[in-house]
């Protein structure tokens, strides 16, 4: 029992110093603010702590601290509860003189024991000109506020950035395409793209989310909102100058269009959504050549390692052997070529398989790629295949490095003639022959016979393959000139063709809705219903108005108040268009009322 009992205290201790060592305590900011700036400082800790040490911040007026807070929430996990609690401690700064200043971790004691945060680095720039007409704009805006002017090239734009520029051939690339944006520029969405072509490169894509996160950046000692559109690695393929095409995308941008004249006027949306289309630079690269090749090099440019292995040495004739080459790191694995092996010549090779483990993350390639060969030894003995070979150029240090596996030695014994290699469906040759079964026997099986068919010419279904396709050219003759017949009437086609065509017409007043132009709108849904009754009346659109309209539709029999209804929507899209500001909110009500109405007015004309 005390052994036991020893044993239970043991490894419970353990357990007591991992539980010690979950406390968190992690510092945060801004990365980058202007002189003149209040921002953030916050601490947060996962457990009660007390005698919170500041670390030096001399280079910044700390104007309110710490202010506390404190949250806990409560999980339920297959009958088991556990509960976290959050504190935060949050400091107000302000940002005295430029410059780039590390604040040293900060302390704090939890349980007599002593904790420190991480360090934090924050970027102070000089407030620019853009800036402080922005911030004059913004404050003018939130009391008078006037129109935004055209947005400027420094406000918003788009760089095509790399991490390197004079590279070698085959030298990974990362290529990231950030968009810049002033904080007084408020975007609401981004619409069409055109991705560089990127010719001169084998290229791979980097996942990355859908949603772009904006985070504060300083560019040109000026801060931006700054968001990752894409990120590509890039392989240069060709040795000069290669040019990369300009990034382009279009973002829909919230501009005010009116002043706000008296206080009713912040009833209504005095705004619109403008298109913009911004454009990158091209971006050049060198590329160099390498160096002499040995002829060990099958085309790796990277920080490469090599290794081979044999899955057996000891084998019988006919048996199936893998022989491994493993190349790993970062750089283009999926350019690397098969490595070639001088194998003996009683040996049957097949072309090697190739398997790919490789991911493509924002610091590059890297992985592992694999090569596969299948060897069948055919006569018995001792064979050596020679240490393989395997350079690789690091653009690093500008040199190849050469990697050799060991020597394989192979004992065979002769096997039963009658074995069959296990060959896999993936390798890319002919089957493995048989030895001594090339001579195939005549099979003595015996067939059951049967009895021959009467002649197919003159049977019934012989006339009948002549009859179908005969009935068939008579039935598209007639159907046809009905047709040419029912084209000749023009009257007759408007009519059929009416529905197909104010349907046609709503879809564009559809687009007009989701794009928020109000008079767009209103002018399609009228151009639907006038040709509309035009087409199924027969009536000049010229001719047509509200009172001949009424009086046509009630002699072809269609109800009063469907008729009121096509009233009500006609003066209502006239009335819109002379004042769109008082009906922009029933847009998408006016649009599911006219198709119900298109739908009854086809049912019930006569």
């Amino acid at each position: 029992m005390i052994k036991k009992f020893l044993f239970a205290i043991l490894l419970l201790i353990p357990t007591l110093f991992a539980g010690a060592d979950t406390v968190k305590f992690t510092m945060s900011g801004p990365s980058v603010v202007s002189i003149g700036e209040q921002f953030r400082l916050s601490f947060s800790l996962n457990e009660r702590g007390s005698d919170l040490q500041l670390p030096d911040v001399s280079n910044f007026d700390v104007l309110m601290g710490p202010s506390t807070s404190q949250s806990s929430s409560i999980q339920i996990i297959n009958g088991q509860t556990t509960q976290t609690v959050s504190f935060s401690y949050t400091y107000v700064l302000r940002a005295k003189e430029e410059g780039t200043f590390t604040i040293r971790p900060a302390s704090i004691k939890v349980d007599g024991k002593i904790y420190e945060s991480n360090e934090l680095s924050i970027q102070v720039v000089r407030q620019s000109t853009q800036q402080s007409s922005s911030a004059a704009q913004t404050q003018s805006n939130q009391s008078s506020t006037s129109a935004l002017t055209e947005i400027s090239k420094d406000q918003l734009f788009v760089k095509v950035e790399l991490d390197k520029r004079n590279v070698f051939k085959g030298e990974q690339i990362v290529a990231t395409v950030k968009i810049y944006v002033s904080p007084n520029v408020p975007i609401t969405s981004f619409g069409e793209v055109q991705l560089p072509s990127y010719e001169g490169f084998w290229t791979q894509e980097v996942d990355i989310p859908d949603q772009v996160s904006f985070t504060r950046e300083a560019y040109n000692n000026t801060i931006y909102q700054v968001g990752i559109l894409k990120k590509t690695i890039l392989f240069p393929q060709q040795t000069g100058k290669i040019t990369i095409d300009p990034f382009e995308i279009t973002c829909l941008i919230r501009q005010q269009i009116s002043n706000q004249r008296s206080f009713f006027d912040s009833f209504f949306d005095n705004y619109r959504n403008v298109s913009a289309k911004i454009v990158s630079d091209p971006v050049n690269i060198t590329v160099k050549e390498l160096p002499s090749q040995p002829s060990t090099f099958y085309g790796g440019v990277g920080n490469l390692n090599f290794s081979a292995s044999m899955d057996k040495t000891d084998a019988k004739t006919n048996d199936a052997i893998t022989l491994t080459v493993n190349v790993s790191g970062s750089g283009n694995l999926n350019l690397i070529q098969a490595p070639k092996i001088e194998f003996p010549a009683d040996f049957e090779v097949y072309d090697p398989k190739t398997t790919n483990k490789i991911s493509t993350t924002t610091n590059g390639v890297s992985g592992n790629v694999a090569f596969e060969y299948l060897i069948i030894p055919r006569i018995a003995g001792d064979y050596t295949i020679d240490p393989i070979n395997f350079s690789s150029f690091n653009p690093s240090t500008g040199r190849y490095k050469t990697q050799s596996s060991p020597n394989f030695t192979l004992h065979i014994e002769k096997g039963n003639d009658e074995q069959n290699a296990t060959v896999t469906s993936a390798y890319s040759k002919e089957d493995v022959r048989f030895i001594g079964k090339d001579i195939r026997f005549i099979k003595q099986n015996q067939y059951q016979l049967k009895a021959k068919a009467e002649s197919f010419y003159g049977n019934p279904l012989f006339w009948l393959m002549y009859l179908i396709p005969l009935l068939a050219f008579i039935v598209l003759f007639i159907v046809y000139r009905k047709k040419l017949r029912e084209n000749a009437n023009l009257l007759l086609v408007r009519n059929k063709k009416a529905n197909k065509v104010a349907r046609k017409r709503l879809k564009e007043a559809e687009n007009f809705m989701k794009q928020n132009k109000a008079e767009e709108f209103y002018e399609a849904v009228l151009k639907a219903f006038w040709g509309y009754l035009s087409d199924k009346l027969s009536i000049p659109v010229a001719d047509l108005n509200r009172d001949k309209a009424s009086a046509t539709l009630e002699t072809r029999q269609v109800q009063q108040q469907v008729i009121d209804e096509f009233i009500s929507t006609i003066d209502t899209c006239e009335f819109a268009r002379y004042a769109p500001t008082k009906a922009e909110g029933t847009l998408s009500d006016l649009y599911q009322k006219s198709a119900d109405l298109m739908g009854k007015l086809e049912k019930q004309i006569r």
